[in-house]
């Protein structure tokens, strides 16, 4: 059974999604110590999150951006912020979806099982490392490395640089790689994926490789 963390303050909000989650046969747990946030979840260790931005003490996508500095714990912002802004920040920050209330309970529903499951995919390839020319790709620690050069990647920039990488020399689609980060393309706004994406490619600049990832007008992404 999976285990989902509900970090939102409002009680009522807390209940209604622990009867839904454990309705669909979730295990829950809702965060109390929002100055302590950090290490109650890494000692909780939950399966996936819900994160509402406006929390008390800390910002929801500052709690995001610290706790990808220690997890990939899969993240789905939960909000009243109907913001472009706001959902590509979540996004550039390592959130795995984004959604707005009032939301259709089934969708949120929807939303979690295909961020489980792509999880599970895409991180059941038994530790092994992928190269890229003088670059190893670590899928457990979810690192990029190019001798002492070591830099960590979000959850979806792994995503897209496993699918650009297991087709290396051949185009891959925008809708190719939306289904591969959200499991169904129509789910998300497009600007997501170009925020990944230039996120991914910033850091594989950093790390020697500043044309790796070419843009192909009207059919997608290469990486050479």
């Amino acid at each position: 059974m999976n285990k989902i963390m509900i970090i939102e303050d409002e009680e009522l909000i807390c209940e209604e999604l622990s009867k839904l989650l454990k309705k669909n046969n979730y295990e829950t747990v809702v965060l109390k110590n929002f100055q302590n946030a950090i290490p109650e979840i890494l000692e909780i260790s939950p399966d996936l999150i819900l994160l509402d931005i406006k929390i008390p003490y800390i910002h929801g996508e500052a709690l995001l951006q610290n706790l990808r500095k220690e997890s990939n714990i899969p993240v789905i912002m939960v909000t009243s912020i109907n913001s472009e802004i706001d959902e590509a920040l979540s996004i550039s920050y390592g959130a795995d979806d984004y959604i707005t209330k009032p939301y259709n309970p089934n969708i949120l529903l929807l939303r979690i099982k295909a961020v489980l499951k792509r999880t599970k995919n895409n991180y059941s390839q038994n530790g092994r490392n992928l190269t890229y020319k003088e670059l190893t790709f670590d899928l457990q620690k979810g690192t990029i490395k190019k001798k002492n050069i070591e830099i960590e990647l979000t959850k979806n920039e792994m995503i897209i640089f496993s699918c650009l990488l297991n087709h290396q020399n051949k185009i891959v689609t925008r809708e190719e790689l939306m289904t591969a980060l959200w499991d169904n393309a129509e789910y998300v706004n497009e600007n997501a994926l170009t925020v990944n994406i230039s996120r991914l490619r910033n850091k594989l600049k950093e790390i020697g490789y500043v044309d790796a990832i070419d843009t192909r007008k009207g059919l997608g992404y290469i990486l050479s």
